[in-house]
């Protein structure tokens, strides 16, 4: 199978795997235009594309939502955040899949009631990403013009090697293994590490 060969894992073969999802690439652009304080696509969207590609699935197999999160500190209200996704709802009418906006400044306000624990207060996108549920999967992206920037603080092995490590900066055994359970019945050769 395709995916058992080695993968270049630089951040140039991550924007064309990328580009290969005109859906999701067609939202990377449309948020670099919006101008939306130091924002970035990621998550999800962006693991599931590259398996898709390996796989040689659609490149929107799987994928039930796109995270974008973006910082803004200056004003963390509910109704700002609701601004932001007003104005994606218009950039992107005829989407098919929901666009999950967050503004990573005011995370920490409803993240207790969410998940039923405490955290503090996101210095910046950078930081809320290097906490995100698993190495592979903590990856950001974003165009500035015609530049394409990627924040991956574990790097792109992990994800480009299919592999599925727990990062524990944040997150519960609990939030990891039912994460890898719903991953494995659409990519099941996944590699899964144990939370040990």
């Amino acid at each position: 199978m395709e995916n058992t060969k080695k993968w270049n894992c630089s951040t140039a073969k991550l924007q064309e795997i990328l580009r290969g999802n005109e859906v999701l690439y067609s939202v990377i652009r449309g948020v670099s235009e919006l101008g939306i304080a130091h924002s970035y696509i990621g998550a999800g969207c962006i693991c599931q594309t590259v398996w898709n590609a390996q796989s040689s699935y659609d490149p929107m197999y799987g994928i039930s939502d796109i995270d974008l999160v973006y910082f803004d500190e200056t004003d963390i209200s509910a109704q700002a955040e609701e601004r932001v996704i007003r104005m994606i709802r218009e950039k992107f009418p005829q989407l098919r899949v929901p666009i999950d906006v967050k503004n990573q400044a005011r995370v920490h306000i409803w993240y207790q009631q969410r998940f039923g624990y405490e955290i503090s207060a996101y210095r910046s996108c950078e930081e809320s990403i290097a906490t995100w549920p698993t190495t592979a999967s903590a990856v950001g992206v974003r165009l500035n013009g015609s530049e394409f920037f990627v924040c991956a603080p574990f790097g792109l092995k992990d994800l480009f090697d299919r592999r599925i490590c727990p990062n524990k900066k944040q997150i519960t055994e609990e939030i990891y293994l039912r994460k890898c359970e719903e991953w494995r019945m659409r990519w099941p050769d996944l590699e899964i590490i144990p939370w040990e």
